[in-house]
């Protein structure tokens, strides 16, 4: 079965049909940069343009970088701040001019993860977390989604977590990998010290990376792997829960 995803992240978005019998992309992903300000009639006519490049007129599955809860976007830290508090689907339906399912970003990678990559059969607690322009986060209990975690908003030494350990903040500051890493480090050992997870599955687009920096964490007692799908995930995640619905 073919749907569309689409993945609204704070520097781009991007989307492309999924195949979920292998759990790829079908075609090419396409992408337009996040517009600034990301107010979410700007976004959404950004969602419209990424659907129109592939003529599709089926399912839409989306995700947003945020809480999102039946719909509506919650909460707004790497967008524009009009997306509290409103009916996001709803926009993104009329725009797109079909039924949108919308749910959180890290949320969506972590599902696709636990089907069809570096999580797929493991047991006990998992947690994705997707390195970007902010930190994401899905914990999985023996497969099953605790949703809308928002770990990258957890204070850690004064600050929000995402504001120091993300990829953002690397290339905003011009960290090298040691020095990045070692912020990972200390933000992996709080989240393990509250949740004590057996696996860590580190995300994003730099997780094509992750020779550079996985092998430089130290101290931390769980599995740490990079997500087998990369940056895709996401889109994959949104097929996934737009397919959910329709079955």
């Amino acid at each position: 079965m073919s749907v569309f995803g689409v993945d609204i992240g704070g520097s781009g978005i991007k989307g492309a049909p999924v195949d979920l019998g292998r759990g790829e992309l079908a075609e090419e992903r396409f992408k337009v940069l996040t517009p600034h300000p990301a107010t979410p009639d700007a976004v959404a006519e950004c969602v419209k343009q990424v659907v129109d490049h592939f003529g599709w007129t089926g399912p839409v599955g989306a995700t947003f970088p945020g809480v999102v809860t039946h719909g509506m976007t919650r909460t707004a830290a790497n967008v524009d701040k009009g997306w509290i508090d409103m009916d996001a689907a709803g926009l993104l339906s009329q725009k797109v001019g079909c039924a949108v399912t919308l749910l959180n970003d890290a949320d969506a990678a972590g599902m696709a993860e636990m089907e069809y990559g570096a999580g797929r059969g493991r047991k006990g607690t998992v947690i994705v977390l997707t390195l970007g322009t902010g930190i994401g986060s899905a914990v999985f209990v023996d497969g099953s989604l605790l949703p809308n975690t928002e770990l990258g908003h957890l204070e850690l030494h004064g600050h929000d977590a995402e504001k120091k350990a993300s990829t953002k903040a690397k290339d905003d500051e011009g960290l090298t990998w040691e020095h990045w890493a070692k912020r990972l480090d200390k933000y992996l050992a709080h989240v393990e010290m509250l949740f004590s997870p057996e696996l860590f599955i580190l995300g994003g687009g730099v997780s094509r990376k992750a020779d550079k920096f996985l092998p430089l964490l130290t101290g931390i007692r769980a599995e740490i792997v990079p997500a087998a799908l990369q940056n895709n995930a996401g889109i994959v995640g949104a097929g996934m829960a737009a397919a959910a619905v329709r079955s």
